[in-house]
C-alpha cells in the first residue's frame, strides 16, 4: 500500500503497475491521479478505444470488465480499464451489491491482469469516519493500492502552490500558509475554486495578505456564521436566503456544506469542553480561535443547541455529504433540506 505522493513520484519515473485499486474520501484526488496515469499510459488520439470506464455501482456482473480487459489495445501498447466507485469493494458487512458474491473470483483475476491492459478501480469512503477494511487489505498482494488521505501540512501547502503556479500567480510563502490554514476541510476540489477566486480578484497584481482577509475571512466566516445563526435562531427563512446568496456569489455548494459542518463541529466542541470543565481560555486555545468576539459569537451559538441537536446538525452533515456524490441528487434542494432539518 502506498500515499498519493508515492504514486506520483513512481509515476514520474514510469514505474507503472497493471492493476490499482485508489480508495478514499476526496474523489478530486482519485480522479486528478487516475487523470495522470492515463495520460501517461496512453495517446490521447486513441483514447476512444483504448480508455474504458465502468460505473462500478450500477455493475452486475463482472464480466465486461474482464472482456475489455482481454481485448487487445488499438494501435496501442496499453489500455487502461477504470470500474469508478466500486462499491463492492467495501461491501464486507452487508453484502448488498451482487458482485460482493463475486468477489472471490473478482480477487483472483487481479493476479492475472494482462500485461497489455491497466486495470484501475477506486473506491469511496462513505464520511470521514471510515477506515481501510481488511477486505481491502487483502487485496494489497494482488494489486497497488493508493490510499488517498486528506492533504496536510507541507504537502497541502505544496499542492496548493501547484495551483498558484499553474494560474502563473505570485503568493509568498507565509501568505500562502495562512491560505491553507483558512481552508479547513482540504477538500482540494473545494480548495482549487478558492484558489481561482483569489486569482481573479486580484487579476493583473501579485496576491497580499489583505486580499486573503478580504475575500475568505468575509465571505467564508462570517457568512457561515449569519447562516449557522439563522439556523440556531429557527429562522428557516433567513437561513434559505443565505444559502442562496452563498450560491449566487458563486460559493460551491460542497463549500457551503463543509463550512456548515466545519462551524457544527465547532460548536459541539465549545459545549463538550464546557461541559467538561474547561474556561474559555483553554476552549479558545485548543480550537486555535484567536477573536474573543468571535468565541463569544459561537458560544452563544451553541447555547441555542443541546449536544444532541449539534450531534444531530454533524451526522446530518455527513449525510448530506454522501447524497452530493450522487449524480442523480439536487444539491440545491438536499442543502435546503439540510437546513430545514436542523431547525427541527
Amino acid at each position: 500500500m502506498i500515499d498519493v505522493f508515492t504514486f506520483e513520484k513512481n509515476l514520474k519515473k514510469a514505474q507503472i503497475e497493471n492493476c490499482y485499486l485508489f480508495c478514499g474520501i476526496d474523489e478530486f484526488i482519485i480522479k486528478e491521479n487516475i487523470r495522470k496515469l492515463v495520460q501517461k499510459s496512453i495517446k490521447t488520439d486513441f483514447a476512444d478505444f483504448n480508455y474504458i470506464k465502468f460505473d462500478g455501482s450500477s455493475l452486475e456482473s463482472f464480466d465486461p470488465v474482464i472482456n475489455a480487459c482481454e481485448t487487445l489495445p488499438f494501435m496501442s501498447d496499453k489500455k487502461v480499464v477504470l470500474v469508478y466507485r466500486a462499491a463492492f469493494i467495501g461491501d464486507e458487512q452487508n453484502g448488498k451489491s451482487k458482485l460482493s458474491y463475486e468477489f472471490n473470483s473478482i480477487q483472483n483475476y487481479l493476479k492475472n491482469v494482462p500485461e497489455h491492459c491497466i486495470l484501475i478501480l477506486y473506491y469511496l469512503f462513505k464520511n470521514k469516519r471510515d477506515k481501510i477494511s481488511k477486505k481491502i487489505y487483502g487485496l494489497d498482494k494482488y494489486l497497488c493500492i493508493v490510499r488517498t488521505d486528506k492533504v496536510k501540512g507541507y504537502q497541502l501547502e505544496n499542492k496548493v502552490q501547484e495551483f498558484f503556479d499553474e494560474r502563473v500567480k505570485n503568493i509568498k510563502k507565509v501568505d500562502l500558509r495562512i491560505f491553507c490554514s483558512l481552508m479547513n476541510d482540504n477538500n482540494l476540489n473545494m480548495i482549487e475554486n478558492e484558489v481561482e477566486k483569489l486569482c481573479c480578484y486580484t487579476y493583473g497584481r501579485d496576491i497580499e495578505r489583505e486580499d486573503i482577509k478580504k475575500v475568505f475571512l468575509k465571505s467564508s466566516e462570517e457568512d457561515i456564521f449569519d447562516l449557522v445563526n439563522a439556523i440556531s435562531n429557527k429562522k428557516i427563512k433567513d437561513a434559505l436566503h443565505i444559502l442562496n446568496e452563498l450560491i449566487y456569489g458563486g460559493a460551491k455548494i460542497s463549500y457551503i456544506l463543509s463550512m456548515i459542518e466545519r462551524q457544527f463541529n465547532i460548536l459541539l466542541k465549545i459545549k463538550l469542553y464546557l461541559e467538561y470543565g474547561s474556561t474559555k481560555k483553554e476552549a479558545m486555545e485548543k480550537l486555535n480561535i484567536k477573536s474573543e468576539y468571535g468565541y463569544s459569537v459561537m458560544l452563544s451559538q451553541s447555547k441555542k443547541f443541546t449536544l444532541n441537536q449539534l450531534k444531530r446538525a454533524v451526522e446530518m452533515c455527513l449525510n448530506t455529504e454522501e447524497k452530493l456524490k450522487s449524480l442523480s441528487t439536487d444539491e440545491r434542494i438536499e442543502m435546503e433540506l439540510l437546513i430545514i432539518n436542523t431547525t427541527a
